[in-house]
């Protein structure tokens, strides 16, 4: 496959012995296979030579093949030690003295696993390569993201329908899920929220039992997994007559997302877009309840790189997706946050997210 002749020069270039690349998403990038191993082992060794391996129970052996999957796969049981096995195969007439490894993923157990069975070798991060390679979509990408973010914006709609005087968030969380499950979509890219009136100004709150009234601002932030890609959606809604004060934190959000967005394009630094939002907020006197990044990277990841920050001098190139999502949260008064998945275009931008933003009324 394409992804791993790159890692394979990688290799080749900064004269390592191999990459062990053990996350989901990085497992799914280079071989076309998408699984949870939960507490079991799942990677791919990728030599220098072309040796590439592909290690996953053996119950999920039959779908890795049907993924694509054309290398070496070993297929292990809950009583086997997988590494022991990926040693046995790669050792003859070869030693390994330098493995790339995911650093922010691969744990201290099992790195010290592996050096129990390979011995002693120099570890390379091989992070920020994968980021590189992964931070610009393919055709075939952008048209994942593309529906996943349709997807989104349909279970926006599904929840806006669903507002009514003394339902819960739970009540509303649940038509989501249950209404997307019926369109074939199985995993959320993570937990729903449903947050209605004084629970929206917790930028990361819980749904629970509180019911809607009539003047709540209500917030749902919601993303699908589409055939490995994720969408990430914030919308929020009226139900009812809301305050002045209400309408200005809405009309301020919405002013601040609006200038990152049209500041989109390649060549811009990543960082202009947050302190261009930020200024926004802090000019209508709520930058101290605006706390978090502008956004971030969005593809096999809900969150993936690059961090949309001030401090971030990355520029932009065509192909890249991530979000914008500026919040202002005020206790007791409102919390509004809006979202959109962007895509870089070669003259500007696309949101992939479609549903309105100006304030929707119910």
């Amino acid at each position: 496959m394409v992804k791993t002749e790159q890692v394979q020069r990688y290799l080749i270039d900064h004269s390592l012995d191999g990459a062990l690349l053990t996350s989901t998403e990085n497992v799914y990038y280079t071989t076309g296979f998408r699984s949870d191993p939960h507490e079991r082992w799942l990677a791919v060794f990728i030599s220098p030579e072309g040796q590439n391996i592909l290690i996953c129970p053996g119950m999920e052996e039959a779908e890795a093949r049907s993924a694509g999957w054309k290398g070496t796969i070993i297929g292990y049981s809950d009583t086997e030690n997988p590494i022991s096995l990926l040693h046995k195969k790669i050792s003859t007439g070869k030693e390994l003295n330098t493995l790339a490894i995911e650093s922010s993923h691969l744990t201290v157990e099992r790195l010290n696993s592996l050096k129990q069975s390979f011995g002693e070798f120099t570890v390379h991060s091989i992070d920020q390569t994968l980021n590189d390679l992964r931070v610009v979509k393919t055709q075939e990408e952008i048209a994942l993201l593309q529906e996943a973010a349709h997807l989104a914006d349909y279970a926006v709609e599904v929840a806006c329908k669903e507002l009514a005087e003394g339902k819960t968030e739970l009540d509303i969380l649940a038509t989501i899920e249950y209404e997307l499950k019926r369109k074939g979509i199985t995993e959320m890219s993570f937990s729903t929220m449903v947050l209605t009136g004084k629970n929206a100004a917790s930028p990361h709150g819980t749904p629970g039992l509180t019911q809607i009234q009539k003047g709540d601002l209500v917030l749902f932030d919601l993303g699908v997994v589409y055939k490995g890609y994720c969408s990430d959606i914030t919308r929020t809604v009226a139900f009812g007559e809301i305050t002045s004060e209400q309408k200005k934190i809405y009309d301020t959000v919405l002013a601040a997302e609006m200038t990152a967005l049209e500041m989109v394009k390649p060549g811009v630094k990543v960082s202009d877009l947050d302190l261009a939002a930020r200024k926004v907020i802090d000019e209508a006197g709520y930058g101290d309840f605006f706390p978090h990044r502008l956004g971030h990277g969005l593809g096999l990841n809900v969150h993936e790189y690059p961090s949309i920050t001030s401090s971030n001098d990355l520029v932009l190139q065509e192909g890249m997706t991530f979000t914008i999502e500026p919040g202002i949260y005020v206790p007791n008064i409102a919390g509004v946050r809006i979202e959109d998945d962007v895509l870089v275009t070669s003259s500007g931008f696309e949101t992939l997210t479609k549903f309105p933003k100006t304030l929707q009324v119910f």
